[in-house]
């Protein structure tokens, strides 16, 4: 089998994605707008092929890469990790014949109305939505939902260019910042109440093979905007439990609806008064490295998994769901640059035996603001047996190691 992999060499981490499809034994390409010296040496000399193009999301240079890379053996996939990469990859997959990820399904999972249209339509719990493409749409949805609402580009990813409005001169401004009276066409939604996390798979054929549950503290939306705040991402080994029997059929619900096949998934749900509600899902990995975390809490090579479902459709590993495993955010005290650190030889003395690593960018770093996500500056990732107490460690830390910036 040829699989060709649409830039692997950034961000760093779709090393990883490379790296697992050269240890299936298959046939692999890439292709990237950076020169094959961008890869190691190990996994450059590995590659049957590369090509380098302009833009991966130039879909006439994508498609005219992988013509050349078919002259040399036919293409059997061509697959992409990133968000911003997943529709041009199933366009150029429809307009090759190229088995895979469908425009359609690439589409729905994008597009953040026409997904919860789709889902509402197969009977998921959602929030009410709509797409707005003028203020007067934005002001008839409020009028009949009421307040508070969230507005957002169709194909944002996470809280990127997100807004919570509480009345009609946020909505108003909201508005304005993102060009909807310029003709921008975005989405509007219901404000959900309560707890946020997300359902991740590994999906073949249409079904999870591997599955993992993630908890946000606190809700994205609120860690993106409050400084003071250390937010965590938290994975449970608890999955197999009864509690999270409903997310599980939520999820399997979601994929069959918007017909994904065998690919990744990323699933953000909520609980509250109203019960279970489906947010949104992409047919991609996790960002932020929680794949990373996936397989240091389950002591095998997720990477090569997802490698193995793409090229022989069955995964032959298991997750030992051994470990929980979280990550908590540092931001500095100030914008700036980063002057020092307080309280890491505690945390290491600590819990050292339970840190996985720990980002901690040297002095006269400059920062990066809040918004930039949770590892735009320093972050630490640990595991434990028990998730409770690894919340605790995770708190822990938030609370006593300080960036400080001048």
């Amino acid at each position: 089998m040829h699989v060709v992999f649409i830039e692997p060499a950034f961000p760093k981490n779709q090393r990883e994605f490379l790296r697992g499809l050269l240890s299936t034994g298959a046939r692999v390409s890439a292709i990237s707008e950076r020169p094959p010296e961008a890869l190691p040496s190990e996994l450059r000399e590995g590659l049957f092929q590369f090509e380098r193009v302009r833009s991966v999301v130039d879909e006439h240079a994508l498609a005219e890469a992988v013509k050349r890379l078919a002259q040399k053996a036919r293409v059997d996939r061509l697959e992409a990790t990133v968000e911003a990469h997943v529709m041009a990859a199933a366009h150029v997959r429809e307009q090759l014949k190229i088995y895979g990820t469908t425009s359609r399904t690439a589409w729905l999972c994008r597009d953040k109305p026409a997904m919860k249209e789709t889902a509402r339509a197969a009977g998921v719990p959602c929030a009410a939505s709509a797409r707005v493409q003028s203020v007067a749409d934005a002001e008839a949805f409020a009028k009949a939902n009421g307040y508070p609402l969230i507005m957002k580009p169709l194909d944002g990813a996470g809280a990127s260019g997100t807004s919570k409005v509480t009345n009609d001169a946020e909505l108003h401004a909201a508005c304005e910042a993102l060009r909807v009276p310029s003709g921008r066409t975005v989405a509007i939604e219901e404000f959900l109440e309560g707890h946020e996390g997300f359902y991740d798979t590994l999906s073949v054929c249409g079904k999870p093979v591997l599955d993992f549950a993630c908890h946000y503290y606190p809700n994205v939306l609120e860690a993106m905007r409050t400084r003071w705040i250390s937010p965590q991402i938290v994975c449970t080994n608890r999955i197999d439990g009864g509690s999270y029997q409903e997310v599980r059929a939520l999820g399997q619900k979601v994929i069959t609806a918007l017909g994904i096949w065998t690919s990744p998934t990323h699933m953000e749900w909520f609980a509250g008064q109203k019960g279970l509600r489906f947010s949104e899902i992409g047919c991609r990995p996790p960002g932020v490295g929680v794949w990373d975390l996936y397989c240091a809490a389950n002591e095998f090579d997720l990477y090569a998994a997802w490698a193995h479902a793409i090229v022989h459709e069955q995964v032959p590993f298991q997750p030992s769901r051994k470990y929980s495993a979280g990550m908590v955010a540092l931001r500095p005290d100030r914008d700036g640059q980063i002057a020092q650190y307080d309280g890491v030889e505690a945390m290491q003395r600590r819990y050292g035996e339970w840190l996985l690593d720990s980002h901690l960018p040297p002095a006269g770093t400059p920062t990066q603001g809040v918004e930039g996500g949770y590892m735009a500056n320093a972050y630490v990732r640990m595991r434990h047996p028990d998730y409770d107490t690894l919340r605790s460690m995770l708190d822990w830390v938030g609370q006593n190691v300080k960036v400080r910036a001048r």
